[in-house]
């Protein structure tokens, strides 16, 4: 059954699609009135709805009952240094796949590219689409891009702070969630091309964060990336 967004504001007694969302259902996937489609509001909300009309840059809805799907526990925040070409939006693809909650992308030393000011919202459109093809009911905030300095000076209200890191004396990444049977809340730091330099390693730990091996091999960005937020969806299933 076809999937589109509806914000929830849109949750109204005479719903209706539009925009981009509309358009792609009426001249993309030719729905037609009196078929259904499946709605979700991007919190957790979805309900299947009859199309009553359509139009090319409208559909009007009716709604069945709605219903809920929770966030997966723990939380997952992924704070990404961003990576060269086109990897971020494959990592915001992949980790919304893997059900994380937030993803803060992060300007360090050692990163190759500069963000321009419309890239958190084509992040937050990729988002949106992966929602769509995997099923997802929850869309996962995308923050703006902040230096990792900034990013730090926040509060961080995780249970749980790791960095995957080079550095020396590292912990085993499986006997850290192992000690958390419960874990609620948690925050992934991962580093660009280069890894992250010494005085942002320190300042990351000396925030609280804890420092795990991926392995003796020495991964892609991605890779690392995909590593760390398996590991944690698989230890919590």
């Amino acid at each position: 059954m076809p999937r589109a967004y509806l914000p929830p504001s849109a949750w109204t007694e005479t719903p209706f699609l539009c925009g981009d969302e509309a358009k792609h259902l009426a001249q993309v996937l030719r729905i037609q009135p009196d078929q259904w489609i499946t709605v979700f509001d991007g919190l957790g909300n979805y309900a299947e709805a009859k199309v009553l009309s359509v139009s090319k840059q409208r559909l009007d809805l009716m709604l069945d009952l709605a219903e809920s799907k929770p966030t997966p526990l723990p939380e997952i925040t992924l704070a990404q240094a961003i990576p060269k070409g086109k990897n971020m939006d494959w990592i915001v693809q992949k980790a919304v796949e893997l059900g994380v909650s937030r993803i803060q992308p992060l300007v360090t030393r050692h990163i190759i590219v500069s963000p321009g000011d419309q890239k958190a919202e084509k992040w937050r459109r990729t988002a949106l689409e992966a929602c769509k093809q995997c099923a997802q009911f929850t869309i996962p905030a995308i923050e703006d891009p902040l230096s990792l300095s900034e990013w730090i000076a926040k509060p961080d209200a995780s249970e749980l702070k790791i960095i995957a890191s080079l550095a020396e004396n590292p912990q085993n990444f499986r006997e850290i969630l192992a000690a958390h049977p419960q874990l609620g809340s948690v925050t992934i730091l991962i580093g660009p091309e280069g890894d992250f330099s010494p005085q942002e390693t320190d300042a990351a730990l000396a925030a609280g964060f804890i420092p795990v091996t991926l392995g003796d091999l020495v991964l892609r960005v991605e890779t690392a990336t995909m590593f760390c937020l398996s590991a944690v969806r698989f230890q919590y299933i």
